[in-house]
């Protein structure tokens, strides 16, 4: 599952505010904010903002089963 330093990432790679991919993964700010803080939510949650980066062109990625970065859309 992704988690919150990807997610900063993901975000900065695309210029995107919380409020943006609040607004693309339906997902409060506030709670992106936890996230990228470092708590724990919901998978689910985690789900949901994953599904709307990726629809972005992010792809996540994971060596032994853990999250180990991010790769940008192709240009």
């Amino acid at each position: 599952m992704v988690n919150g330093s990807q997610i900063r990432a993901a975000r900065a790679w695309l210029n995107l505010s919380r409020e943006d991919l609040s607004r693309d993964s339906h997902v409060a700010v506030r709670t992106i904010a936890t996230i990228e803080s470092g708590q724990s939510v919901t998978p689910r949650t985690l789900a949901d903002i994953e599904r709307a980066l990726k629809a972005r062109g992010i792809d996540f990625i994971f060596e032994n089963g853990r999250a180990a970065g991010i790769r940008g859309p192709s240009e």
